[in-house]
């Protein structure tokens, strides 16, 4: 129908998000708080200022034709746009930090479905944004086993910190990663998942070089070699729970195995002849 023809429409802004891309006509960002000033146009485009608090500005040039997001003697935050446009997420993420941006993916998104009276919840949304800013890029190592430049899940990172600070040792430093999920999917820990989704002869090829092996800690890896998902019942902390009744007697546990197979001949004959006894003495 026509809706969903529009909602296809605008599907290419989700993918955008989603991809971690660069928007065309993306806006300018300030860098940092304060007062704007608007100059004039310079020829090369229109002159904005952004003076902080502590006296230090920015300038900016925007193309004389943008439409400005701002007026003048306006303050501003830093990561507020100074003219209209999408606004790049990676860009977003250096001044703003991740929540701000895990939050401005979210409301995108749900822009393009809204617009159209589609509604989906929040969490299926943020579920996605999770995995795309997982990876944290570890710039100082510390006294960590990491390398500098390597990229490193989130919890993984703050685990391996929360010790070294217990030991009172040098945390490492590293800043979050934005990585669309494409790419994100590819960096997963799982060989075995990363290779179910593109790229499979450079993922094993790649785990063969280095040997690697799999935890299989996650879903696809054990759909794969058909092992009990951890998820409900499967999860680890659940199959180890074990509930005690000192007060009651213990059942017996049976098992078929070591049993002797019964003939299913001499099991139905005295099925039969019992049902005859029934019969004959009544």
């Amino acid at each position: 129908g026509v809706a969903g023809s529009d909602i296809a429409g605008g599907l290419p802004r989700v993918v955008e998000l989603f991809e971690a891309r660069s928007p065309k006509g993306k806006a300018v960002l300030a860098k940092r708080s304060g007062v704007v000033r608007i100059g004039e146009d310079d020829g090369r485009g229109r002159v904005i200022e952004v003076v902080g608090d502590d006296g230090e500005e920015d300038v900016y040039t925007v193309p004389a034709v943008a439409r400005l997001a701002i007026t003048d003697g306006q303050e501003i935050r830093a990561g507020d746009p100074l003219v209209d446009g999408p606004r790049d997420p990676k860009e977003l993420l250096e001044i703003r930090g991740i929540r701000e941006t895990q939050q401005y993916l979210v409301d995108e998104v749900q822009k393009v479905y809204r617009d159209q009276g589609v509604s989906i919840h929040d969490k299926h949304i943020e579920l996605i944004v999770r995995q795309m800013t997982r990876r944290v890029l570890v710039a100082e190592p510390g006294d960590s086993p990491f390398l500098p430049g390597e990229q490193v899940d989130q919890r993984v990172y703050a685990e391996v910190n929360r010790g070294i600070v217990r030991d009172g040792g040098r945390p490492a430093e590293g800043r979050p990663v934005m990585m669309g999920i494409t790419k994100a999917s590819l960096a997963t820990d799982s060989w075995l998942s990363a290779a179910s989704f593109q790229e499979t002869t450079r993922v094993l090829t790649e785990a063969a070089i280095e040997s690697r092996s799999d935890d299989l800690k996650g879903l696809k890896e054990n759909i794969i070699i058909g092992k009990l998902i951890p998820a409900g019942t499967g999860v680890e902390r659940y199959r180890a729970f074990r509930t005690t009744a000192p007060d009651y007697e213990p059942i017996d546990f049976w098992t078929s195995e070591g049993e002797e197979e019964q003939d299913p001949a001499e099991w139905l004959a005295s099925i039969s002849g019992g049902s005859d006894d029934l019969g004959s003495s009544a």
